[in-house]
C-alpha cells in the first residue's frame, strides 16, 4: 500500500471506518464518501458553525463553513473553514426529473472538506461531493485504491445510482415509492453497490416519501 494511502486508512481505522468499501480510486485521485466522513465528524465531535451564505441564486449557491475540533486539552480545539459552491450544469449536474439540490450540494461540499481539513487528510483524499465529475462517469480510469478492495466499476454504480432516483422520482404516491424499494429487483441493486451509495439513494427515497406527505397514514411499510 503506498504511503499515502496508509496515512488515509490509519486515520479511518482511528476512526472506526474500514479502508475497503469506504475509498476508491479516480485517475490516480483518492476518493471517500460523503456519508463516511459524515460518521467520522460524529466520531471525532466536530462541531460546526451556521454556514454563511455567500452566494445564493435559483441554480447557485456558495456557502462558508467553519468546524470545530475539540483538543486533547481545553483550548487546544482545532478550527477550519472552507468554501462549498454548486451551480447547475457547471460543477454540479442533474439529469431527468431529478431535482436540483444546490445548497445542500454547497454545504455537503463545505463540510467535507473541513472534515478533512480537521483530521489532516485533506489533498490525499476527496469528498465524492467535491466535485461533479465524480460522479458524471466522464473520468475513465476508476480503480480501487488497494488490491484488497473488491468494489464494482464507479460508472457502474454511479449507473445504478442514477437509475434509482429516477425511477424514485416517477413515483407519485407513498406506496409507489415503497413499492419500487422493496421490489426484489430494486434490493437486489442496492446489495450489489458500495454501502455509501446504498444510504444515499435509501436517504433519497425518504426524502421523496416527505415530499409526498409520509409520515401519514399508519401502516405504510417501511422503504428500503
Amino acid at each position: 500500500m503506498r504511503t499515502a494511502d496508509k496515512q488515509i486508512a490509519d486515520t479511518l481505522i482511528r476512526y472506526g471506518e474500514p479502508f475497503a468499501g469506504n475509498v476508491w480510486r479516480v485517475q490516480g485521485t483518492a476518493v471517500i464518501y460523503h456519508k463516511t466522513l459524515e460518521r467520522i465528524a460524529a466520531q471525532a465531535g466536530i462541531r460546526f458553525e451556521p454556514p454563511t451564505i455567500i452566494r445564493s441564486e435559483r441554480d447557485e449557491a456558495v456557502l462558508l463553513v467553519t468546524g470545530h475540533l475539540p483538543g486533547a486539552k481545553p483550548g487546544m480545539e482545532r478550527v477550519e473553514w472552507s468554501i462549498g459552491e454548486a451551480l447547475v450544469n457547471v460543477n454540479y449536474r442533474v439529469s431527468g426529473k431529478q431535482a436540483a439540490y444546490v445548497y445542500a450540494m454547497a454545504e455537503k461540499r463545505a463540510k467535507d472538506r473541513v472534515i478533512l481539513k480537521l483530521i489532516e487528510l485533506h489533498g490525499l483524499v476527496y469528498s465524492e461531493e467535491e466535485a461533479d465529475e465524480f460522479r458524471g462517469g466522464r473520468l475513465a480510469e476508476v480503480q480501487a485504491v488497494s488490491e484488497d478492495f473488491d468494489a464494482p466499476p464507479f460508472d457502474e454504480v454511479t449507473e445504478a445510482e442514477a437509475d434509482l432516483k429516477r425511477a424514485i422520482d416517477a413515483a407519485e404516491s407513498i406506496n409507489a415509492v415503497t413499492d419500487l424499494m422493496l421490489t426484489g429487483e430494486t434490493q437486489a441493486i442496492l446489495a450489489g453497490i458500495p454501502q455509501g451509495t446504498r444510504d444515499e439513494v435509501r436517504d433519497y427515497a425518504k426524502a421523496r416519501l416527505v415530499a409526498l406527505g409520509w409520515p401519514g397514514t399508519k401502516g405504510r411499510r417501511r422503504a428500503a
